[in-house]
């Protein structure tokens, strides 16, 4: 097999075009940090912000790429999964972990940077837990069901980990935790959602999904809560930073109206509209949300 076919093969399989859940909050959050009257300007942020998109797509490449290594076994007993690239033969194990071990090194490098760049060695000093936290989240499952919750936790850390990346002073302002809240709140919501595909393969598996532990009906009534409690976290960035201004407002109530939406597709076609509910309308929930909330510091509505 050639490495450009194994390249292939991989990128295919972890979707790099799926960092859209994360990387807006990261941006948003990155932006939030830089510009203060006594932090960076708008001109002086590009090449941060280009570290903070590295660490991004590197850190997610390793934590998906780890999932893929760790749950071939099971993706192979698995219908749905059975065609991924390494049980179906299209991707090895060994030249997995190959593109692991490089994207740990591109991230490391990332990280490296901003102590050496910026004189900020906190992203240095912190990329070990981190890396650990990402790549061990496929065996939450295991032990579990609140490994949706780590999955959650694993995307909101891009939020106070770009703030900390572009100004360290910023990690203690409310907006950046009130944001980390809505994103640990919203994916886990969705990931209980992306679950109930696997329900009877979690179970015979001995998997601890919370579909599979609790049953769909209370999974689905937990996912809406947590849906519901995510939105106020938004407000309530939206309350505690101003400057965020209108469009994050209007974007506020358009993704509460989104997440209606998905959760009333899901009560109507179950998972057979998985596409919809959990790519197309969480990638727009986050895109959406990212882009206002940039317009707003930039000063657009006002």
């Amino acid at each position: 097999m050639s490495v450009v076919a194994s390249l292939r093969a991989a990128a295919s399989d972890i979707k790099l075009h799926h960092s859209v859940f994360a990387l807006p909050f990261a941006l948003l959050a990155a932006c939030l940090a830089a510009v203060e009257p006594q932090g960076m300007s708008w001109a002086s942020m590009a090449g941060p912000l280009a570290l903070v998109v590295g660490c991004m797509v590197f850190a997610r490449t390793v934590a998906m790429l780890a999932n893929r290594i760790l749950d071939a076994s099971i993706d192979a007993r698995n219908p749905r999964t059975a065609g991924r690239a390494i049980p179906s033969g299209r991707l090895s194990r060994r030249a997995a972990l190959f593109m692991v071990l490089g994207s740990v090194v591109a991230f490391e490098a990332c990280v490296a940077a901003f102590a050496v760049l910026y004189d900020n060695p906190w992203p240095l000093l912190l990329h070990v837990p981190v890396m650990l936290w990402l790549s061990l989240y496929p065996t939450a499952k295991r032990f579990t069901w609140l490994c949706h919750a780590w999955l959650g936790v694993s995307l909101a850390m891009s939020v106070p980990a770009a703030a900390l990346a572009m100004r360290p002073e910023s990690v203690g302002r409310p907006v950046i935790w009130w944001l980390a809240g809505m994103v640990t709140l919203w994916v886990t919501g969705f990931d209980v959602i992306y679950a109930l595909q696997d329900v009877e393969t979690d179970r015979r598996e001995g998997l601890h999904s919370m579909p599979a532990r609790l049953g769909v009906g209370p999974s689905l009534w937990i996912s809406r809560g947590m849906h519901g409690v995510a939105v106020v976290c938004l407000w309530q960035a939206w309350i505690a930073e101003p400057r965020l201004g209108l469009p994050f407002a209007v974007a506020t109530g358009l993704v509460t109206l989104l997440l209606v939406v998905e959760h009333a597709t899901v009560r109507r076609w179950g998972t057979s509209r998985m596409a919809l509910t959990f790519f197309t309308l969480n990638g727009i929930v986050s895109i959406v949300l990212g882009t206002a909330g940039i317009l707003g510091l930039a000063g657009v509505g006002r």
